[in-house]
């Protein structure tokens, strides 16, 4: 396991990186893994959506404490896809949040080309992104989030307890609630993944 995630960021790309590959599949009208039109267009949407929070996304102040007082150096390693929605919610406020601490390395690998280490951290038996990867400087596990917040994880829960599945209509109906949410429930569960770095000072 140490071997595979240490291999893992050896190959890694860092968040400009990632955005560049982005960009680059845009221009093309292609993405990642099956070139499916469903996902070149949903890779089109994610990276306008990823753009404007790359401009627009806040931290709030008691959050921001919370990041800058992480005492050791880990790296977050995020598993993730283009084509995924969550996962454009996702990585512009973790790009954020490792700008606040010299301590925090962002490090993105592919899903469909790493899934070897996917299967490792599957979510109940599915190959469910963005997932994050919290690593110490030893490359052990300390903790994992993902794919969504506890809060758009419960929405989904009802959707399919009420709908049976997850279709169009939800994806537009979880897309209003990640503007409206503006990340906060994401921020707020990963800062609750670091504290006991923060008391540990």
């Amino acid at each position: 396991m140490k071997t595979l995630l240490e291999n893992s960021v050896k190959k890694a790309m860092d968040y400009s990186e990632y955005n560049l590959l982005f960009k680059q599949l845009v221009e093309v009208g292609r993405t990642t893994g099956e070139q499916t039109q469903e996902k070149i267009d949903y890779t089109k949407l994610n990276f306008s959506r990823t753009k404007r929070l790359d401009k627009t996304a806040n931290i709030s102040e008691e959050s921001i404490e919370v990041f800058k007082n992480i005492s050791e150096k880990q790296t977050w390693l995020v598993i993730s896809e283009p084509w995924c929605g969550d996962a454009a919610q996702t990585l512009p406020f973790l790009n954020k949040i490792a700008q606040l601490s010299e301590n925090i390395d962002l490090k993105i690998v592919l899903r469909d080309e790493t899934p070897e280490l996917m299967d490792r951290f599957l979510t109940k038996g599915s190959r469910s992104i963005p997932l994050v990867v919290i690593l110490d400087a030893s490359f052990k596990v300390i903790n994992t989030f993902g794919p969504r917040s506890k809060a758009a994880t419960k929405l989904v829960s009802d959707y399919k307890a009420h709908h049976g599945k997850i279709d169009e209509a939800f994806r537009e109906m979880l897309q209003v609630w990640y503007n409206n949410d503006k990340g906060v429930s994401i921020v707020n569960d990963i800062s609750t993944l670091v504290v006991p770095f923060k008391e540990a000072l």
